[in-house]
């Protein structure tokens, strides 16, 4: 249990899933690059660089969460408030498997969107610990700026282009999930 730990908890009501372990996924700069824009009336798209396409590691994401069924999803991107709140509309985009796992989302549309926008990311993830109190947890951001000291060990800090495909992710990536179950990474 986290009771009594620092850091400022958003006010909306208790996440329907608590405890477990968690995973907090961000897009942009981890499923794909992080240079993402969104085309009125088109959608999404990768601006730079050329020849890559949305969500291009999810694959990779569900092969590296298969021996770990217990891990759950929580949405920390920004995806959420561009698409009004929905998790459901945000999750679709994923893979079947990584769909499955997804239990939330950091954003709650009884937030204040502003003032959720202009917290930092790292601050956004620990208000979700505090309301969800995960058993442990971890967080796939390439944004890594104004982590909370107390808990920059949980972020797996992503390559902005290759995410979480870049050697040296995989590798930390598979290496606490493996200490999150108490194997040897």
């Amino acid at each position: 249990m986290l009771t009594g730990a620092p850091g400022p908890a958003f006010q909306i009501p208790p996440p329907r899933h608590t405890g477990g372990l968690v995973l907090y996924l961000d897009f942009d700069g981890v499923l794909h690059p992080e240079d993402v824009w969104m085309r009125p009336n088109r959608g999404p798209f990768i601006a730079s660089p050329p020849g890559h396409m949305l969500f291009e590691h999810a694959p990779l994401l569900e092969r590296v969460l298969l021996p770990y069924p217990g891990v759950r999803i929580v949405l920390s991107t920004s995806w959420i408030r561009m698409y009004g709140g929905s998790v459901a509309k945000v999750a679709r985009r994923l893979t079947p498997d990584l769909r499955a796992r997804v239990v939330g989302a950091t954003f709650h549309k009884s937030m204040d969107a502003e003032s959720f926008k202009q917290s930092p990311r790292g601050m956004q993830i620990w208000s979700d610990v505090l309301r969800r109190q995960p058993q442990d947890w971890l967080a796939l951001d390439d944004d890594y700026l104004h982590w909370p000291s107390w808990c920059r060990d949980k972020l797996i800090r992503t390559h902005e282009v290759l995410g979480i495909s870049a050697p040296t992710v995989l590798a930390e990536l598979r290496a606490k999930l493996a200490l999150m179950h108490g194997e040897l990474p």
